[in-house]
Order: structure tokens, then C-alpha cells, then sequence
């Protein structure tokens, strides 16, 4: 279930700095009619560091209340300390979720060995199936294919796929020409995942299976053709949009784009804070060119 066009979801927030859970009613209710096919919640875009434990408890209950089984939802669940992630998935309810995104871990920058054995400990305590998330531009360390391809055949029943954001199409084209050569593991397949909204045609040619997109966020049904469609051209018309999303971090151009389309505030969680005048100005005078 977990292929074609996820989305990412940011966060909203209120001027007080508490969950808008209008705005995300809102935000849900924009992924459901704009046909995307799962939900990523709490992930790095949705500002999950920065929430507390009941926060996140209480997203995760409406969420999964509000969208009622209507679509999949894949929960984020990760950090830098392998005993807390792997306790927390012991005694998180995970009731709804298909499976869970599960970040290297960041700051400590362990070795191949390192991350080998953090993501074996995560599949043995998880009680639904995992994806890898690969993003060192945020983490500091790159998972790399020959590991990625050793944790799966470590734990082929519980590690389904990986969201591969390192941005570097020909590390992730090795990683999908290794997974399809080994891909009669018990039958399964490793599904590769572009995590990054500009390449995800790229990705998706050379066999990997959709996207997780934060400018979904605002923009799902032209996503969702880029996706269904690998249309190259009108992901080519969204190059300058994603360029301005990422500026100045992420969620900060995703939560702009939002709050000028009236379904969020634009508020973040410090250490972010909302995007420059001259950013904002920038994605609205996008927006009104894309559309």
C-alpha cells in the first residue's frame, strides 16, 4: 500500500505555539481530495523534534481518528539514541499505521556498522514494518546501498522500503539495481522511495517507487500526476517552486506556501521561524505563475 505519491505532513500550528487542529483538519481534508495515496505523519517536516511526547501522542490519535482508514498512514519514529526509539515502539499504539519512517540517526554519526545495527534493533521492536529514511543533508551520515541492502536481508519480513533523500541519483540507482538483483528474498521486494520532490521522475524511471513529497503539502493533485504519470515535464515546472520550498529549511517555504493559501497559519517551532518578506514574496509570485 505503500507506493505512488505520500505526502509529508507539515505541522500546523497556532500564535500561542499550540497544534492548530483546525488547520490540520484543513490540511487532511486538502490530502483527501487531491487523491494522494498515503500520509507520512510526524516526520522531519512535520517539526517532530521539536513537539513534546503527549504532542505527538495527540496528533497521532487525531489524525488517524480524522482520516479514519480513509487513506495509509506511515508514523515517523526516530532519534539518535537506539534504546529510546526502540522502547518507544514497544510501548507506542500503533493502531492505524501501516508502517513507520525511521531516520538515521543524526548527530552522533555512526559508521556503516553503526547504522546496521541501530536499524536491526528497530525491525526486531517494531511491530509494524519499517522504512529506512536516508537524508544526510539532515542527519550527517549517508546509509549506503551495500547496508541498506544487508539490514533487508537481515529482516526481509519487517523492513519493506526506504525513502532515499540524499539526493544523489546515482547512489540511489545502484541501490534499486542491487534490491531488484536480490529481490526473491522471501519473496519480497525493497521499495525505493524518492524523498526528494525535484528528481522524483528520475527515481521513479530507474524503478523506484513514487514519492514522498513535502510540496504535496500544498500541491497534491499536480504531484499526484507528476507521480502516476512520471511527468517530467510539469515536474520540470514545479523545479523553481521546490528550489524557493527548501531556501531557507524545510518546513519553513512549505508552511508560507500554506498559509497564503489560507490553510494554515504560518507559524514554526524555533529554532525555525517563518520564512524572510523577500522568500514569501518570491513563492507567491510562483505560485500565481504555476497556476
Amino acid at each position: 500500500m505503500i507506493k505512488g505519491l505520500g505526502t509529508a505532513l507539515i505541522t500546523p500550528f497556532d500564535a500561542n505555539g499550540n497544534v492548530d487542529y483546525e488547520a490540520l483538519a484543513r490540511l487532511l481534508d486538502t490530502q483527501l481530495t487531491g487523491w494522494v495515496d498515503y500520509i507520512v505523519v510526524l516526520g522531519t517536516t512535520g517539526e517532530a523534534a521539536t513537539m513534546t511526547e503527549k504532542e505527538r501522542g495527540d496528533v497521532r490519535t487525531f489524525i488517524r481518528k480524522y482520516v479514519n482508514g480513509r487513506l495509509p498512514l506511515v508514523l515517523g519514529v526516530g532519534g539518535n539514541c537506539t534504546a529510546a526509539v526502540c522502547e518507544s515502539l514497544r510501548t507506542m499504539d500503533l493502531t492505524g499505521f501501516e508502517a513507520i519512517l525511521s531516520v538515521c540517526p543524526y548527530y552522533n554519526k555512526p559508521n556503516q556498522e553503526g547504522l546496521f545495527q541501530h536499524f536491526c534493533k528497530i525491525a526486531e521492536a517494531s511491530p509494524v514494518p519499517v522504512i529506512l529514511y536516508n537524508v544526510p543533508g539532515r542527519t550527517g551520515v549517508n546509509l549506503l546501498p551495500e547496508t541498506v541492502i544487508r539490514i533487508w536481508k537481515a529482516y526481509p519480513d519487517k523492513i519493506i522500503g526506504i525513502k532515499e533523500a540524499s539526493g544523489n541519483i546515482a547512489q540511489i540507482k545502484d541501490l534499486i539495481t542491487l534490491a531488484n538483483s536480490q529481490f526473491t528474498i522471501h519473496n519480497s521486494q525493497l521499495l525505493v522511495i524518492s524523498g526528494d520532490d525535484g528528481i522524483a521522475c528520475e527515481v521513479m524511471e530507474a524503478g523506484g517507487a513514487g514519492l514522498i513529497s513535502v510540496a504535496s503539502n500544498a500541491f497534491p493533485e499536480d504531484f499526484r500526476h507528476i507521480v502516476h504519470d512520471k511527468d517530467a515535464a510539469l515536474q520540470g515546472k514545479y523545479a523553481e517552486m521546490v528550489k524557493l520550498l527548501f531556501a531557507e529549511g524545510n518546513p519553513v517555504g512549505i508552511k508560507a506556501v500554506l498559509a497564503q493559501k489560507g490553510i494554515i497559519g504560518n507559524y514554526l517551532r524555533l529554532p525555525l521561524v517563518p520564512a524572510s518578506e523577500q522568500l514569501q514574496q518570491a513563492i507567491l509570485t510562483c505560485t500565481k505563475a504555476l497556476h
